[in-house]
């Protein structure tokens, strides 16, 4: 028994050296951890769902029936300078904005809006077949996540799927539950559903590239949902990343 004890004692410790991404998803894949540079304030009640840094402030788009936005944000100090609301019969979903226009997509309506980016005044929709989780753009086509290991490619004009790729790890297993995407340094970033990590994928392959472990960003205490919001600042090369419900927004630093 004493013996028995002990071995369970250091599978304990074992798993409880684990980083927050499963044991079998790791296997010859880098993780990186993270270093807070700076917290930002975030509203409480946002329901984040995208999330865009261009020309000095934050575009968010939050969910919810009768609760959906979108948002031009100020970052130092988390004010709404515009908005503009999605009528109650939509669940918004992720944000991307491309060419001076902002898309957004919904949870299961299959339709998607586009707004002007300065205003945020409507300029059209788009529909799209199954669910809408996360969006972002690599400077020329839309790319879109559905709540699967699935991403597609969407021309950002007659909103057609140019081509799709299934994120996989290197021996083979899909990842599933992509959600809240961000284009990186030709790399898409996305947040996986209920897990504190951000998934680095080669965007020509579907191959899964490492994890970013923010695990401990925001204490369970303090959340009022899942981690999900990534931002990326391209002219001064910062990270944001934020929660579901969360108080605060971060800007944080790869190691």
């Amino acid at each position: 028994m004493t013996r028995f004890f002990a071995a369970v004692a250091v599978l304990w410790l074992a798993v409880a050296a684990t980083p927050s991404a499963a044991a079998a998803d790791l296997a010859g894949v880098p993780i990186h951890g993270y270093e807070i540079v700076q917290t930002l304030p975030h509203d409480p009640d946002a329901f984040t769902q995208g999330l865009v840094y261009a020309d000095g402030v934050f575009y968010e788009g939050t969910g919810g029936y009768g609760a959906s936005r979108l948002r031009i944000v100020e970052p130092a100090t988390g004010r709404v300078l515009r908005e503009r609301r999605l009528p109650a019969v939509y669940f918004g979903e992720g944000i991307a904005l491309l060419a001076g226009k902002i898309y957004q997509l919904t949870w299961r309506a299959g339709r998607g809006f586009v707004y002007a980016a300065d205003t945020l005044e409507p300029l059209g929709e788009f529909r799209y077949e199954g669910e809408g989780w996360g969006l972002t753009t690599d400077g020329r086509l839309l790319i879109m996540s559905d709540g699967t290991a699935r991403l597609r490619f969407l021309d950002p004009v007659t909103f057609e799927v140019r081509r799709a790729i299934e994120v996989r790890t290197p021996d083979g297993n899909p990842v599933a539950q992509l959600n809240e995407l961000e284009y990186v340094n030709g790399e898409i970033y996305a947040n996986v559903w209920q897990r504190d990590v951000v998934a680095r994928i080669d965007p020509a392959t579907g191959r899964l590239l490492g994890w970013i472990d923010l695990a401990g960003l925001l204490p369970a205490g303090e959340r009022g949902d899942v981690l999900n919001g990534i931002a990326y600042d391209a002219a001064g090369g910062r990270l944001f990343v934020t929660g579901k419900l969360w108080p605060r927004l971060f800007e944080i630093r790869l190691k």
